[in-house]
Parts: C-alpha cells; sequence; structure tokens
C-alpha cells in the first residue's frame, strides 16, 4: 500500500466529476487508507499479532455556495456519496469556497517498515532486560508498524498525496510490593527504528527512584517536568497559539504579539520535516512550513487554516488538519517542537536543593485559562541534588502561564511526547499538596 496506488484509485475523479454534473460549483476529496501491525505483550510474554485495514473517504461539495459533507468507509458508491453530499448541503447556509490549487502533486513517501518479526525481537529484548534487573516486575506492551496513505484532490485542480510509516511502542512495567501497587510506562514514536534497549533503561531509572516511598515537600517549591511530563504544559499554550481561539477572544494572547509571553530562555515553532510527525501538506492541500511561534519569550505568530488566516489577515499557516474524517479542517497543529537547553537530566536534578520530580500524572491538563491542578500518579522527591524515593498522594496546582514565565532551566533531552517534542524543564510557581507517609 503506497501513495502511487492510492493516486491511481478514480473513486477521487468519479466523484469530483459527479459533483459537477450533478450541480455542486466545487468539490474535494480526501482519502486516507491504513495499515498497521500491533505486536501485544502480555504478562512478560507475547499475546497477540494483529493486522488492521482501514479506507475511509470525505466528500465535500459546495452547491449555491451551500456546504455538503459525507464520508464513507471501504468500498463505496460515488453516486451514494454524491446524493447524500447534494442532500445535505441544502441543510447548511453559504460559505466562501475556500479550496486549494495545485502546488505539488507528490511528495516523496516517509519512514520504513519493519516486519513483525523484528517488533517481536524488539519487544522481547526491552522486556528481557527489564526483568533482568527486576524479575518480580510484570511487564505489558505494544510495538506497531502503521503505514498511513493520504491523498486530496479538488475541482481546481490540486492532486496530492504522501505515504508515512510510522515506528511505535509502549511499555509499562507493573511492581507489587505487599500493599503498594507501581506502573512505570513509557514509549516511543521514530521512523526508521526503534531502541528497545533506550526505553528499557528509561523504565529502569524510573524502578530505581521508585525503591522507596517517601513523603512528598508541600507548599511552593521548584517542579521538575520531565520530557514525558511536560506536554501538560504545552497544551495550554498550544490553545493560546490557535488562531481560531484568538478569534473568539479566548486566547489571553490574542493582543500580544511582538510582546514577550514566557521567559526568555523560550522558543517554539513547528518544522515540517521534524521527526516522526512531520507532514508535507495540511488537510487543506497548503504546504505546511516552518514557523517560529515564540521567540525568545516574544509571541512572533499564530496558526490558522484558510479560512481563519482570512480573518485574521494573515493567510493560511498550512495549519487546516481535519479531527476526524467527518470533520471541516480547523487549526491545528501536526508537530510542536521546544527548543532544549543544555543541561541532562541529571543536571536538572542536581539542581534542586528541595523539590519534585512529576513524570507522570493523573488527569488533564490546563484549559486555555492556564489553571490546573493534576495528581502526580508517579513522582519523586529530590532533597540536596539526589532523588530520595516516590512520592504518593500528592498533588500540583497553578497557572501554566505564570509557570512558564517562571522557567529555571530547560533539559537537553527532548523526547516526543506525541507530536510534541520537549525536553524536561525545571520551573517555580507551582504549590505542591501531599499526605506524609
Amino acid at each position: 500500500m503506497d501513495s502511487e496506488n492510492l493516486s491511481q484509485d478514480t473513486l477521487a475523479e468519479q466523484l469530483l466529476e459527479l459533483a459537477i454534473k450533478s450541480g455542486a460549483e466545487a468539490a474535494e476529496v480526501y482519502q486516507s487508507r491504513s495499515l498497521s501491525r500491533p505486536v501485544f505483550f502480555e504478562a512478560n510474554r507475547l499475546k497477540q499479532l494483529e493486522t488492521n485495514q482501514s479506507e475511509g473517504t470525505a466528500l465535500r461539495l459546495w452547491r449555491n455556495g451551500r456546504p455538503g459533507l459525507t464520508v464513507a468507509y471501504g468500498s463505496v458508491l460515488a453516486e451514494v456519496m454524491v446524493e447524500k453530499a447534494l442532500a445535505l448541503s441544502q441543510l447548511n447556509q453559504p460559505e466562501t469556497v475556500e479550496l486549494g490549487s495545485n502546488s505539488q502533486p507528490s511528495y516523496p513517501d516517509l519512514g520504513e517498515s519493519f516486519p513483525i518479526e523484528v517488533l517481536v525481537d524488539w519487544g522481547k529484548e526491552a522486556i528481557a532486560l527489564i526483568r533482568d534487573a527486576y524479575p518480580d516486575v510484570v511487564c505489558n506492551g505494544d510495538w506497531e508498524c502503521d503505514i498511513e496513505t493520504t491523498r486530496l484532490v479538488n475541482t481546481k485542480g490540486l492532486d496530492c498525496h504522501y505515504t508515512d510509516t510510522t515506528l511505535s511502542c509502549y511499555i509499562s512495567a507493573e511492581w507489587v510490593r505487599g500493599d503498594d501497587f507501581l506502573s512505570v510506562a513509557d514509549g516511543q514514536t521514530k521512523r526508521g527504528e526503534l531502541d528497545p534497549e533506550r526505553l528499557a533503561n528509561q523504565i529502569l531509572q524510573r524502578l530505581i527512584w521508585s525503591s522507596e516511598n517517601i513523603s512528598p515537600p508541600t507548599g511552593r517549591v521548584p517542579i521538575l517536568f520531565t520530557s514525558k511530563a511536560a506536554d501538560m504544559l504545552w497544551g495550554t499554550v498550544q490553545a493560546a497559539l490557535n488562531g481560531k481561539r484568538v478569534l473568539e477572544a479566548a486566547s489571553p494572547w490574542a493582543e500580544r504579539l511582538g510582546k514577550e509571553v514566557v521567559a526568555p530562555s523560550l522558543t517554539i515553532y513547528q518544522d515540517p520535516e521534524a521527526g516522526p510527525y512531520s507532514c508535507p501538506f495540511d488537510d487543506e492541500g497548503t504546504p505546511t512550513q516552518s514557523l517560529v511561534f515564540i521567540q525568545n519569550g516574544t509571541l512572533q505568530h499564530f496558526y490558522g487554516d484558510r479560512t481563519t488566516g482570512s480573518q485574521l489577515g494573515t493567510n493560511t499557516t498550512g495549519n487546516g488538519f481535519r479531527p476526524g474524517l467527518g470533520s471541516y479542517p480547523t487549526p491545528g497543529l501536526f508537530n510542536f517542537l521546544i527548543q532544549p537547553g543544555s543541561a541532562s537530566l541529571p543536571d536538572l536534578i542536581q539542581q534542586l536543593d528541595d523539590g519534585l520530580i512529576v513524570d507522570q500524572m493523573l488527569g488533564g491538563g490546563g484549559s486555555i485559562s492556564g489553571d490546573f491542578s493534576i495528581n502526580v500518579d508517579l513522582g519523586y522527591r529530590v532533597q540536596n541534588g539526589q532523588v530520595i524515593g516516590r512520592v504518593k498522594d500528592t498533588m500540583v496546582a497553578g497557572n501554566v502561564y505564570t509557570a512558564l514565565k517562571q522557567l529555571v532551566t530547560l533539559g537537553n533531552d527532548v523526547d516526543w511526547n506525541g507530536s510534541c517534542y520537549t525536553p524536561s524543564l525545571i520551573v517555580e510557581g507551582l504549590s505542591t499538596t501531599g499526605r506524609s507517609n
């Protein structure tokens, strides 16, 4: 399954031709095909091999300026889709038709596929490394190779497509010690090759830090968010940079372009060619672009789709994405990168006289207001630059914007957490509460 096969599929052309013949003045077809081969481990052993395939087609057309959107999965009849879309268009208000024209028809395939046997070997290797050091630990996990092909065609001549092959893995290590239950989890998402040894060592480091339960610090102490946990902070920043939120006056940064909004040590950007979440074009067919959102603490840009960019007077930034196949494009991010510092994670820990490391949490992050309160699922207390044990029954609360203005240090241990590429970091201005052991 590759982009060439999808580009040779005639369904898209049939849909566009039939839509125009049926009275539509414009139409677009978005197609997505995926093939995944997950490998599952349970209780330290290989449990299951799967092969999952899916194919979806979305038709959006405009008749008398009124949009109609319909979605179908698997094999479909062009006539049925067009009839449904036309019927739905009668229920909607007219809108401006904004479609892109062709800029580059095809893009090189991204990533490399690996056979199931390799995924199995990687999973066995990671579990063996963990259990060699901790025989009582029970490991579960999954390793996956996912191939996804995307094609977008419209009546203005746009026809672009590419295939993206991504590798991902996830392991949880469960350790029961009497009445105490500990679960440490981590994962990787990459193109090219996964690293089971690195993943196992990350789990082992957390198990070492968790060897003893101790009382948490209380009050306002420095908080070290690991790269795995720091994504909680960036979700709020992503919302504040969303052009749609700016138009709604919901973003606190709506009138702050050119002004300092976070600590001067922070530079935040997107890069269409970076990492496993690189992307050549958005779901409106606009080529994605490098864009610096915040430069040395100063707000430079918001991101948006065609509609939002037009309303803001900035044009699209190539960030129009569909939350789902049956959704209209809306401002979204394909990757989100934080420029790292120079300190390693051990260096960051050594900077703390008395502080808390947050590594896993329960509950979501802050809303666009920035206020949050999280339960620490996995955290560690640091005294005199050394991790002294795991904390339980601990909460951290505060405001994301306040914390990022009081950024102390950025680490150099950048890693992908979802589509966010972030290092570990130390912030102040947050409060900690907990129960003594």
